[in-house]
């Protein structure tokens, strides 16, 4: 159940935020401006690449490599093939974790590690593998970690991971972040320390995704995958500051979409239906914060696809119609039944051949609850960053005003 009361207490907000997942999300547009600083001071603007790799790699822990890689190959669509490689290992714990190249990656292909800790050892020893078999390696991770260094003895591109503006600690001791192409000076303690930014900068939480993401836009921008120069960066920051604002814990759940959306969410199976590769992505995300944050489930399925594939949910028990008998009982003792609300993202304005007015006729015929995230107009990479963003503080807002975590 969700306290909507809550949602407009932020006082109380804040005191139920102890990871400092508001903060996270609200600062995610100056860990583009930093990020975007780092990737121009490690020399990532500078290169002079002779032309595409064959096919861009992406590896790291959980959501930051899954997350990453899916953004990327939605943005870059056909220009050239992103694949994920998944770890594997006993447990989901970093240091369980183990990557392995494809057989047929060599020297035409471009290895991207991308990782809030840096301390999974499994990640210098895809390195290592990515060395000999002559993979072109450029990683975003926090500075002075060990996979920093096994970066930068590989010759591969090492970008420092950009930390919020709040939280200036580094993870690894408490000297400021070694220059790119360094390495660490002998003898310093590479281990994390557990510090209060590991449970802030998890690999999935708001914000941190911009600060792993941002340096690989610039350097997909430099070889021609994706068109994102310093100007559309800075755009993509000034619409996450706007967001923001406007989804921000004073704003009124009646102006806040991001509140608002949470409170429609309340004891539904969200359906999120998405329209074009963007959304796709955006809506894979959205899914996974919910369960990771607010502890709650939801269905992700592209459109046209989703009216088949969702089509009988609308259908069963979980349709917003069922179970119509008996209308005036008490219900105040019962359980809230579980029902289906459809929610659209699509990152384009409705056409003549979207299936968005369809999937409109079918929720209204199936007496079925609607929401939509239309994208707010221009770029894609701007529309990307408005999707994300208010989903990442609906997901925020439904874990934090959740009352059995309240």
């Amino acid at each position: 159940m969700l306290d909507e009361s809550l949602l407009d207490a932020p006082e109380a907000l804040a005191r139920a935020d102890v990871r400092g997942l508001l903060r996270g999300a609200a600062e995610s547009g100056a860990r583009v401006r930093t990020a975007a600083r780092y990737a121009a001071e490690a020399g990532v603007a500078d290169l002079k690449p002779d032309g595409r790799p064959r096919s861009v790699l992406v590896a790291g822990p959980g959501a930051a490599g899954s997350c990453t890689a899916d953004l990327l190959g939605a943005l870059s669509g056909t220009n050239c093939p992103v694949s994920l490689i998944a770890p594997t290992g006993v447990a989901p714990a970093p240091g369980a974790l183990r990557w392995t190249l494809p057989g047929w990656a060599g020297p035409l292909d471009l290895l991207l590690l991308v990782t809030p800790d840096g301390a999974e050892p499994g990640l210098p020893q895809l390195v290592e593998q990515a060395y000999r078999r002559g993979c072109s390696i450029v990683a975003v991770a926090p500075a002075g970690s060990p996979l920093a260094g096994a970066v930068e003895q590989a010759r591969g591109l090492m970008v420092p991971l950009a930390a919020g503006p709040d939280n200036n600690s580094a993870p690894y001791d408490t000297a400021p972040p070694a220059p790119a192409g360094s390495l660490p000076p002998e003898g310093q303690h590479t281990e994390p320390t557990g510090t209060a930014q590991d449970e802030v900068t998890g690999p999935a939480l708001p914000g941190t995704l911009w600060a792993l993401l941002t340096p690989l836009l610039v350097l997909v921008d430099r070889i021609g995958l994706v068109a994102a120069p310093p100007s559309a960066l800075m755009q993509v920051a000034d619409r996450l500051d706007q967001v923001a604002e406007r989804c921000g814990p004073a704003i009124a759940t009646y102006t806040n979409p991001a509140k608002a959306l949470a409170a429609e969410l309340a004891g539904s199976l969200p359906l999120l239906w998405t329209e074009g590769p963007v959304a796709a992505a955006a809506g894979r995300r959205f899914a996974s914060l919910l369960a990771l944050l607010a502890g709650r489930p939801a269905l992700v399925a592209e459109l046209p696809g989703a009216l088949a594939a969702h089509g009988t949910l609308l259908a069963g028990s979980l349709a917003g119609g069922a179970d119509p008998d008996d209308f005036f009982r008490d219900r105040v003792e019962e359980a809230e039944a579980l029902r289906a609300r459809v929610v659209l993202l699509y990152d384009e304005q409705v056409s003549a051949l979207s299936a968005v007015p369809t999937a409109r006729e079918l929720a209204l015929a199936h007496d079925t609850a609607l929401s939509e995230l239309e994208p707010g107009g221009g770029g894609v990479l701007e529309n990307a960053a408005e999707l994300l963003a208010i989903t990442d503080f609906t997901a925020v807002y439904l874990a934090l005003a959740s009352t059995e975590r309240s």
